[in-house]
């Protein structure tokens, strides 16, 4: 039988004993930011563990499933240990795709993939389609990373949870006023948990603290610039992130807002190439309202190949504000986050 671990295991697990890898892992769940951390999680320490070279997929009852097979048993010009990502965001491989997981798991299984760490996401599947052959043999062969919903009434604890982790602490009526601000969005909830620590010290929060980060006018400022960005108004956007440079607002919460924008286009990009209904994409990545509108715009101007890039550029972004050398890159973390913004107000602007 699959091992099965929960989001928190899992990760204390990587940082603890980093070598420690099974062969296939299975992560389950429709919360595109634990979805997010588990997968990144088991990216890095790949990596650390030797496994350089990657192969992602994308695939639904339609793709191409012979491609799967292919990328475990090309031999990689280097010698290195390699990474295969399946995803398969309707959670319905169909018949050929079935089998080729059947496949997969029991190659994983009799040990014959001694080079290959096999990583599989899928949504959260029902009854039928867990029980189903694929389904059962995939998850009798892997290590499953089951993630759950966060509801309204667990979010609460959830961000206590969180802070903790930055050595913070809130009083829990204060923790209901957070989780009524964000309406109960797991990923509005990490964004406003990050930003405190950025804005304060460990320790304990008081109410008037936690009210000032979440209602701050500048937070306004940095989203009017993610709009600027994704409306393809270059022109404002650089006045925009130009004011926050001049009036000293943090840079990684400047980050944050172009950065976690960008991510999230990404994944519905990917989402969409892979035969997902946007609509469908959109409610996945909790979009709804006006910026549903903004991002559909954004999606029929910027073409598909530009999203990996921009998220790549982030991460650089971030790690030149840590401090450290990017090839390629400018030496100021403010100019590069201003080439950034620019990659994508200005994408398909001579289309």
């Amino acid at each position: 039988m699959g091992r099965r671990l929960d989001i928190d295991r899992l990760l204390s697990q990587l940082e603890t004993a980093p070598q420690a890898l099974d062969p296939l892992y299975v992560v389950m769940g429709d919360e595109p930011l634990l979805v997010t951390e588990a997968t990144d999680g088991l990216r890095a320490a790949a990596r650390r563990a030797g496994y350089l070279e990657r192969t992602s997929l994308i695939l639904d009852a339609r793709g191409d499933w012979s491609a799967v097979i292919a990328a475990t048993q090309n031999i990689s010009l280097f010698g290195d240990r390699r990474l295969v990502e399946v995803k398969i965001p309707t959670g319905k491989p169909g018949k050929i795709g079935g089998e080729t997981l059947i496949k997969l798991a029991g190659l994983t299984q009799g040990g014959a993939l001694s080079d290959t760490l096999v990583l599989v996401g899928l949504p959260r599947l029902d009854k039928t389609t867990r029980n189903s052959k694929w389904a059962a043999s995939l998850l009798d062969a892997a290590t499953l990373i089951e993630l759950p919903a966060i509801e309204r009434a667990e979010l609460p604890r959830w961000i206590q949870q969180r802070l903790a982790r930055q050595n913070q602490q809130l009083e829990p009526a204060s923790l209901e006023w957070m989780a009524d601000k964000v309406e109960g969005n797991l990923l509005a909830a990490f964004q406003e948990v990050q930003k405190l620590a950025l804005l304060y010290p460990e320790g304990k929060l008081s109410p008037k603290d936690v009210e000032q980060a979440v209602l701050n006018v500048a937070r306004y400022d940095v989203f009017s610039l993610r709009d600027a960005m994704l409306s393809g108004n270059p022109a404002r956007a650089l006045s925009v992130l130009a004011g926050l440079r001049a009036e000293g607002e943090a840079l990684p919460l400047v980050l944050w807002a172009v950065g976690e924008e960008v991510r999230v286009m990404a994944r519905i990009a990917a989402m969409t190439a892979a035969g997902q209904d946007l609509s469908g994409a959109m409610r996945q990545q909790r979009i709804f309202g006006p910026r549903e509108n903004l991002m559909r715009q954004t999606l029929r101007r910027v073409p598909a190949r530009t999203w990996p890039a921009a998220v790549q550029h982030a991460h650089d972004v971030d790690r030149l504000i840590k401090g450290l050398k990017v090839a390629g890159r400018l030496d100021d973390p403010w100019e590069e986050l201003a080439r950034l913004t620019l990659r994508i107000a200005n994408a398909g602007a001579h289309a």
